[in-house]
């Protein structure tokens, strides 16, 4: 994924922390070595008053045989540092910086590629600011299961049972997981509460932050108050306060239909909508509505928008919440 500039110095403030305290924690270290070990320090003191001969040496001498002695010196007077640390109990490595990560010494970079650390910076930052952090440890494709849903009932409309109709649902969340960086796709999942439209949006959320996509969750009251906040502003000025709900790679706006709305904030909804489109920026959209329940709501052009840009896919069977419940019940 391509870093927006907020995002790449937030990660980089990291790595400037590491290094900061690397260094803060050897000058605390030198101060105790000078303190006990004042051997160590005049040890110290020869090495570099031979550096510096050697520097000079090398300029103004063709022999190479001061210079090598002075190595010769120089490499003997380490081997006595170590020796005294360890005789007075510590560490050999004690006065050396202290890396989070040793491949790339805490900068991100290992030679031209990013390090392995730097990768997984990102995934912890995108995580963070993704909403659902907590959620998808327990909700995720790993922990979905089946057996909540009905196998004999069919519903008359699709001809499907719940448990045939999930399977099909969940088949399309994993492809629109694998195909999300080359296909632009949408899905709105509608259809009753308690039936796992959120479970499996933070299944994909889950997928997603693992490969270090900037995945941004609200509910439909959290996105209502942040666009209502940001009222007032020209359309310039509203985009860039709501860049991180425009900009983000897949926005999930659940429970959509529960926020107190008024014409202003749905016209916000519909600019926000209309941008992620234009922008091929993908979007998830869960609510406890029917479809004509959000055409009566939202108004026909935006319905059809949404119905015409949108996968969708209805969710039916019985409250599984209300199953789970009465697990915890019978197994207490």
């Amino acid at each position: 994924m391509s870093l927006k500039p907020y995002q790449y110095n937030a990660i980089m403030r990291i790595y400037d922390g590491r290094q900061s305290a690397s260094r803060a924690l050897i000058t605390v270290r030198e101060k105790e070595i000078a303190q006990n070990l004042p051997e160590y320090t005049a040890l110290q003191q020869q090495i570099i008053e031979n550096s510096m001969r050697f520097a000079t040496t090398a300029l103004f001498s063709d022999s190479t045989t001061d210079t090598n002695e002075l190595r010769k010196q120089n490499e003997e007077l380490s081997q006595k540092k170590t020796a005294l640390l360890l005789a007075n109990g510590y560490p050999a490595d004690y006065l050396s910086p202290v890396y989070t990560c040793k491949d790339c010494q805490d900068t991100g970079m290992i030679g031209e590629e990013r390090c392995h650390c730097f990768k997984q910076a990102v995934v912890d930052y995108v995580y963070a600011q993704s909403n659902v952090a907590n959620k998808i440890k327990e909700e995720n494709f790993n922990t979905f299961s089946f057996d909540y849903y009905n196998d004999t009932v069919v519903d008359p409309k699709t001809k499907l049972t719940p448990r045939q109709n999930i399977q099909r649902i969940y088949d399309t969340c994993q492809a629109f997981v694998r195909n999300f960086d080359n296909e632009f796709n949408n899905l709105l999942f509608y259809g009753n509460s308690g039936l796992g439209k959120t479970f499996l949006s933070h299944c994909i959320a889950k997928e997603l932050l693992g490969t270090a996509h900037t995945v941004l969750y609200l509910t439909a009251h959290e996105l209502f108050d942040i666009l209502g906040k940001a009222m007032y502003n020209e359309e310039e000025e509203f985009s860039a306060s709501c860049e991180h709900i425009l900009d983000c790679d897949l926005l999930i706006i659940d429970d959509l239909g529960t926020e107190l709305a008024n014409a202003f904030t749905l016209s916000r909804l519909s600019l926000c909508i209309n941008e992620r489109l234009v922008n091929r920026r993908s979007t998830i959209i869960s609510t406890n509505f029917g479809v004509q329940e959000l055409a009566d709501r939202y108004g026909e052009r935006n319905f059809s928008r949404i119905l015409s840009s949108y996968t969708a896919l209805r969710f039916f069977g019985e409250d599984i919440r209300i199953k789970k419940k009465l697990e915890k019940v019978e197994n207490a």
